[in-house]
């Protein structure tokens, strides 16, 4: 499964607004990737800027693959990439219930 641009910024915003208990559109992000960083984002909620590294960035992407598409995926099957734009590969088998 991958997961697009869009949809790691969702998951950020989802994250984010829940920690702060404020709307998701309420909080921006933007991705970076750096050669020397790795990947992080910027979040700007409430005025205020924060910057997440990549540690942070996959435990959005864990809450928002449970929350929305009902997948447990643990850390170490969350890779991220960078082609044209950054995604997400998450290495779960979906299972389905007979």
């Amino acid at each position: 499964m991958i997961l697009s641009m869009d949809e790691i910024i969702n998951a950020i915003c989802l994250h984010m607004a829940e920690r702060k208990r404020i709307r998701p559109q309420d909080v921006q992000v933007e991705l970076f990737w750096d050669e020397d960083t790795g990947y992080s984002a910027e979040v700007v909620a409430e005025g205020r800027n924060q910057y997440l590294v990549e540690s942070n960035m996959i435990e959005a992407i864990m809450r928002y693959l449970q929350s929305e598409y009902d997948i447990r995926a643990y850390r170490e099957q969350i890779t991220l990439d960078l082609d044209e734009e950054i995604t997400a590969q998450i290495d779960v088998e979906v299972q389905q219930t007979y």
